[in-house]
């Protein structure tokens, strides 16, 4: 056992080619919600779009970190590439097909099978998001992997930069037409790129006794033997339950102030605070206690969701998301190279994969839920007659708009205060020190 030597020019090509597919796969992502909240109007609608992509998050996850650990990377991210271009081939046809006045009710079945299509093409896309800090792990050296991932992040920011643009641009155009067909461009694209590209790796060998499987058991005694390290997981578990109202709601709060394209436009914007903060990350690193890091940037980013909607304004929102957009860089780096340093990398992939499906299995029920509740619960109450708009919306605003705006405002107050309850806690200071003295090894 040595920790291997930086494969850095590999690192970076894998890193184009993962670019080049996640924004093909956000592209789609942020167009059916943008195209189906034009077609039907309905909050109900994107809200039941976001359940859906974090209901196959998380049952997902899991497995499709068994088939990172189990094959060898660079297969992965080719078998993720092909299965969306399957599903996006099969989307187009169903658009094709579909007269589109059927697109346009919200009930129809066959909107939700175009829907489900699009969404498993893009959970597809998960797979190398598992894959790529086990990649890191393999190709960087210790001490330099907190500044790869930071890359990560740029590249990340980078896609939601073009993403928005693009979705925005292209919907307000055609419609779903041309996201299609330029999903189906750039993914053959990139499995030609992969074709090229050697990646340094045996045929995985499970060294700690595993078999070549989901194996949820052996996973759970690594996250248990390593202290503090669950308790992370079921943090990020809680903030993603919140998380998720944002992710339900953001779009449709977002439109009902400004246009598809300005708001597609604001979204390139703000993404380059992601790009920035990415940057900043490989530049600096993390320092020595990522996990302080991780838990003081939760305490800003909730503050965030908090204030902006106190106006009823598109401009404290794009200041909120660019800010927002700058720091999650930090919180994302800082969470892989936690899990980077205390897990064996022979682990990694379905560890990363737990988590995933752990973190997000709260989300979906966000999603399902908020979306109802804040359809017929908050707008009520803060439009027309209803007891807020009386009660506070002489200040505060009425309408749909200020009744999304306060599901963001209690939802930042919660955020608050479980970050803060986490710092204080003993598996904080438990994992803590753990971080501080591992070191991650690869089989050589």
């Amino acid at each position: 056992m040595t920790v291997i030597t930086g494969h850095v020019r590999t690192f970076y090509l894998l890193l184009v080619n993962t670019g080049l597919v996640s924004v093909i796969n956000f592209t789609v992502w942020f167009a059916v919600t943008f195209w189906t909240y034009l077609q039907t109007r309905s909050v109900f609608a994107t809200g039941v779009i976001s359940g859906i992509f974090l209901v196959l998050t998380a049952l997902t996850g899991i497995w499709f970190g068994s088939l990172v650990d189990g094959h060898r990377k660079k297969t992965a991210l080719q078998a993720s590439a092909a299965v969306s271009l399957v599903f996006y081939g099969a989307a187009l046809a169903v658009y094709l097909l579909v007269p589109a006045e059927a697109f346009r009710d919200p009930a129809d079945a066959r909107l939700w099978a175009f829907v489900l299509l699009l969404m498993f093409g893009v959970i597809a896309g998960n797979i190398r998001t598992i894959a790529l800090p086990t990649l890191v792990t393999l190709l960087i050296d210790e001490d330099r992997r907190d500044r790869a991932n930071g890359l990560v992040g740029t590249v990340s920011g980078t896609t939601f930069l073009v993403t928005s643009v693009i979705s925005g641009v292209l919907v307000a155009f055609d419609g779903m037409l041309s996201v299609l067909l330029l999903a189906l461009v750039v993914l053959g694209l990139a499995l030609v790129h992969l074709a090229f590209v050697t990646v340094p790796e045996t045929v995985r060998v499970f060294s700690d006794g595993a078999k070549p499987g989901v194996d949820i058991r052996g996973t759970l005694r690594i996250i248990a033997g390593v202290p503090g390290l669950f308790a992370l997981i079921l943090f990020s578990t809680f903030n993603n339950f919140l998380g998720g109202v944002f992710m339900a709601l953001a779009d449709a709060y977002g439109l009902s102030l400004v246009s598809v394209q300005a708001w597609g436009l604001l979204w390139g914007v703000v993404s380059t605070g992601m790009i920035i903060g990415g940057i900043a990350v490989s530049r600096t690193g993390l320092g020595k206690r990522p996990l302080r890091l991780l838990l003081l940037i939760n305490l800003v980013l909730w503050a965030i969701i908090m204030v902006f909607p106190l106006w009823a304004s598109i401009y404290p929102m794009a200041v909120g998301m660019y800010l927002y957009m700058l720091l999650v860089p930090y919180a994302e780096a800082a969470e892989q190279t936690i899990m980077q340093r205390v897990v064996p990398y022979e682990r990694q992939g379905r560890v990363f994969g737990l988590a995933q499906s752990v973190e997000q299995a709260a989300s979906p029920l966000t999603a399902f839920l908020i979306s109802p509740i804040t359809q017929f619960v908050f707008i009520p109450f803060m439009s027309g007659g209803g007891a807020g708009a009386a009660a506070i919306g002489s200040w505060f605003g009425t309408g749909a708009d200020r009744g999304i705006a306060l599901v963001f405002i209690l939802t930042g107050v919660f955020g608050i205060v479980a970050t803060t309850v986490a710092l204080a806690s003993r598996p904080y200071r438990w994992l803590s020190a753990r971080v501080t003295t591992a070191e991650t090894v690869v089989p050589g």
